[in-house]
């Protein structure tokens, strides 16, 4: 089971029409999804896994994405850890760690025994799909868990030597734990999502941060995307020599000069997920004008076309088969 454009743009094959995936495709902007939510938690939804697997398989019936993702949430990882958590709707703590509690939680054989319900989820989603199309997954980003485990809502608020040490001594090993479990379950990749990367320092970021991202791409050649949103190209450029399957950019980065610099792995991204929110001829105008800078480039081997973050809860599903439909008629 795997989708031929996927596998070509990891290995940057030449090919006129890039495949399609949203992060967060299954989501509250469906109606599929909103249905289920009826009926169950947000909790029972990620941790059943016929549940799972059935928003999972929603948006690739209804829209025709060309890549299903896990459905789940990167905060389990720091409730297998000991964290207490509910969605009220958004994820809410009952506690967080602090210089005095943190050998309270570096658990780490619990935390992956708690993970095993994506395991389960990964291999009935699977089961569900059609074999035209690929399945991966995905877990936070170091730093952005580290932000939800420490509490650091405020930038101001950050001890980043406590940040650091509690990811490079129980977050990494952890999510190298984590990965290896989606992959044995059968995902083709595991994306990296570290969204709140924005407020690490650039000193940090360079000296000890991206040694740690190394640390996760080596450990699994070619299996790992990363996405961050805050950063810019120039600095994301340290790691693009790691073998990582690829990279996710938002859209305030200019993808043709990613195109030039980033010599292997997918280039995922990076319509503003702000302009689908739009009414239709004002959103068509926009895609029309992305499409436009899109061809501009001389190649655009290795392209998974999507938006530049996650798809809005409130954008129109007409909108959603509108980006699909006139991506593919215009790179076909």
């Amino acid at each position: 089971m795997s989708n031929i454009l996927f596998q070509n743009a990891l290995k940057r094959i030449k090919q006129k029409t890039p495949p399609i995936w949203f992060m967060r495709q299954a989501g509250r902007y469906h109606s599929h999804y909103r249905k289920l939510k009826e009926r169950y938690s947000f909790e029972e939804l990620c941790k059943t896994p016929d549940l799972a697997a059935e928003i999972a398989f929603g948006p690739i019936h209804e829209f025709d994405y060309d890549v299903a993702i896990l459905f789940s949430d990167i905060l389990f990882i720091l409730e297998g850890l000991g964290l207490k958590l509910k969605f009220d709707p958004g994820p809410k703590f009952n506690s967080y760690i602090n210089s005095v509690n943190i050998n309270d939680y570096n658990n780490i054989d619990q935390a992956i025994e708690h993970m095993h319900f994506q395991f389960e989820a990964i291999k009935v989603t699977k089961e569900r799909l059609p074999n035209n199309k690929s399945l991966i997954g995905f877990v936070g980003g170091p730093w952005t868990l580290s932000k939800y485990a420490f509490g650091n809502n405020n930038s101001n608020l950050i001890d980043t030597n406590i940040n650091l040490e509690f990811i490079s001594t129980t977050l990494i090993p952890l999510l190298k734990k984590n990965i290896q479990l989606q992959l044995d379950a059968g995902v083709e990749v595991v994306m990296v999502f570290d969204s709140s990367l924005y407020d690490l320092d650039k000193i940090n970021f360079n000296e000890i941060y991206v040694k740690l991202l190394k640390d996760i791409a080596i450990s699994f050649p070619n299996k790992i995307g990363y996405y961050s949103r805050g950063k810019n190209w120039e600095d994301l450029n340290s790691a693009i020599n790691f073998p990582f399957a690829g990279f996710g950019y938002d859209h305030t980065i200019d993808l043709s000069s990613v195109f030039k610099d980033q010599n292997s792995g997918f280039i995922q991204g990076n319509f503003n997920e702000q302009l689908i929110l739009n009414e239709t001829d004002i959103f068509l105008d926009d895609l029309k004008k992305f499409i436009e800078q899109m061809k501009s480039n001389e190649h655009l081997n290795g392209w998974v076309c999507g938006l530049g973050h996650g798809i809005n809860k409130n954008t129109p599903e007409k909108n959603v088969h509108l980006f699909i439909e006139n991506i593919r008629k215009e790179f076909s």
